[in-house]
């Protein structure tokens, strides 16, 4: 799917340019579901349009009582899933905020997420949602051979996801930040997780974006040359990678992969390769996110920054 041109703003709804998740975040936000049955309905095979969509919803839904009157008024497998991630956002955000309603909330989403699971057994969606959990407690699996730092973590709940969907997106993700030093791990560990589930990954994979993604996770400005990393011949290699390879798969996308082609287009733009970043954020056209940008300042700050580096138009611009 094409991005459409960039015409001097930017849109960081997350939605992007899913017309039909958009419209159902509105319905959504006014207490309506109807819709959204039907945007989660038509996704039962594509797993990673129901991994997005749903929580899309969720993060719309949460703060509201739409899913729990969804449930009771027309219980099944959307709302079912529509459930489970509410709930799952729930009881990280109790949990973070180190609310007492932590462990009923986690109870709570644990509770939900089986209930998803058993109504579509096939959809790894409603264990991926677990998977964002796995940080509250410190799963300790062993690690399988052949990460240099073997470190323990939520293995076999991962496992089961890659036994419904090998590639499932979100599920690497969601494993991967168990790994991230703000969740308990170490800089070490996510570099060694990420090259590992990148390395078993098809080249033309947003996968293949992993260790670009824990190496923002890693950044720190206070350590010389921080900004100059990128620029090292391994994460240089990556990001070109991943454009020669995964970025050309992107027109076939139902929606644009927003946050993935952030990540290229920062990684590209660190590692002075100017030209091949102006494609990438191309292919993202007016779409945001705050995403790796955050990690740095200010995200549209420094998203504009960027795109100036460039030689794009930036918002304001004459």
């Amino acid at each position: 799917m094409a991005a459409g041109l960039f015409e001097g703003q930017y849109v960081w709804h997350p939605a992007a340019d899913d017309r039909t998740l958009a419209s159902v975040c509105v319905d959504v936000r006014a207490g309506r579901y109807l819709s959204a049955r039907e945007a989660l309905a038509e996704t039962r095979t594509d797993f990673a349009l129901r991994a997005h969509r749903s929580l899309v919803l969720a993060s719309e839904a949460a703060d509201s009582d739409l899913t729990e009157r969804w449930l009771a008024e027309e219980p099944g497998p959307e709302a079912a899933l529509l459930w489970a991630r509410v709930a799952v956002l729930r009881a990280l955000r109790a949990a973070d905020a180190r609310d007492d309603r932590a462990g009923a909330l986690e109870r709570i989403a644990l509770s939900a997420c089986d209930r998803a699971s058993a109504l579509v057994a096939a959809d790894p969606t409603p264990w991926a949602a677990r998977l964002a959990m796995a940080r509250l407690h410190r799963l300790r699996d062993p690690a399988p051979r052949g990460l240099l730092t073997a470190p323990a973590g939520p293995w076999r709940l991962f496992s089961h996801v890659l036994a419904l969907d090998p590639f499932h997106r979100e599920a690497h993700h969601r494993f991967l930040a168990f790994f991230f030093t703000r969740h308990g791990g170490s800089v070490n560990a996510a570099w060694d997780v990420a090259a590992f589930l990148s390395q078993r990954a098809p080249a033309d994979s947003p996968l293949r974006l992993l260790p670009l993604v824990a190496l923002v996770e890693g950044y720190n400005p206070t350590q010389l040359l921080a900004d100059r990393v990128w620029e090292q011949p391994q994460w240089r290699s990556a990001a070109l990678a991943a454009y020669h390879n995964w970025l050309p798969t992107v027109p076939g996308y139902r929606h644009t992969p927003v946050l993935d082609l952030a990540y290229l287009a920062h990684a590209l733009t660190m590692a002075k390769c100017e030209f091949e970043a102006r494609a990438v954020f191309a292919a993202m056209g007016p779409y945001a996110s705050r995403m790796p940008w955050s990690a740095f300042g200010e995200p549209e700050e420094q998203l504009t920054r960027a795109r100036r580096a460039c030689g794009l138009p930036v918002p304001g611009a004459p």
